[in-house]
């Protein structure tokens, strides 16, 4: 149930609108960073092997085989490891996802803005992130010194109601962070649950191998 619970959490996280629509974005032939996915990848393996592995354990402890529960034990120690290392890592880069997908916004800002034609897609790849995130904008001082607010990039919504405090209260950059921030927040939970979750399992399985192991003597 565990397992179910934390692939559900996982899946829904991997396509979820807001981050697909901005993850999936190609400015020319760059495409945007997606290491976000790198987390979300890690608990759909660890939801579907712990599935596995709990019916593993499960059917250990119906037969009261000391082997199959072994090598539940087993599976426990290597997935809470990988876990582990998946939140150093998670915490090492996660300031840097947002850094990452602030810096793929500047530039296609930054073509969107110098190029009249239509021969890049920066005004699309910018209009993507101001409708998904319902903000306008970078939060730079090139933001505040040049006419940015056009009808073209902004969403109309913005220009008319937020036109005087779209640096303060709505621009992407911030937008960004809270979006990042967020999702990362959910994966941390669901890696603190999990690893709890494992614990336990790893302290039971031993004690009901040893029970089974003294009971066989007799």
């Amino acid at each position: 149930l565990a397992g179910g619970i934390i692939l559900g959490v996982a899946l829904w996280l991997r396509h979820d609108s807001q981050t697909t629509n901005i993850l999936y974005l190609q400015l020319g032939d760059k495409q945007a960073p997606n290491t976000f996915y790198v987390g979300i990848y890690i608990l759909i393996a660890v939801g579907a092997v712990m599935m596995f592995v709990g019916f593993l354990g499960c059917y250990g402890a119906i037969q009261e085989s000391q082997c199959l529960l072994g090598t539940f034990f087993t599976c426990l120690v290597i997935l809470f490891a990988c876990e582990v290392a998946a939140g150093i890592w998670g915490f090492v880069n996660k300031d840097q996802i947002a850094k990452d997908v602030k810096q793929f916004y500047d530039q296609a800002f930054q073509q969107a803005l110098m190029a009249d034609s239509e021969t890049n897609n920066g005004k699309a790849v910018v209009k993507t992130f101001h409708e998904t995130l319902d903000c306008c904008g970078p939060d730079n001082a090139i933001g505040a010194v040049t006419p940015l607010w056009r009808d073209d990039l902004c969403p109309k919504k913005e220009l008319s109601d937020r036109r005087a405090s779209l640096l303060q209260s709505s621009n992407c950059h911030k937008k960004i962070d809270e979006l990042f921030s967020g999702k990362l927040y959910l994966i941390g939970i669901a890696a603190i649950v999990v690893a709890v979750i494992m614990i336990f399992e790893m302290i039971l399985s031993m004690v009901l191998c040893c029970g089974i192991r003294n009971s066989s003597v007799y």
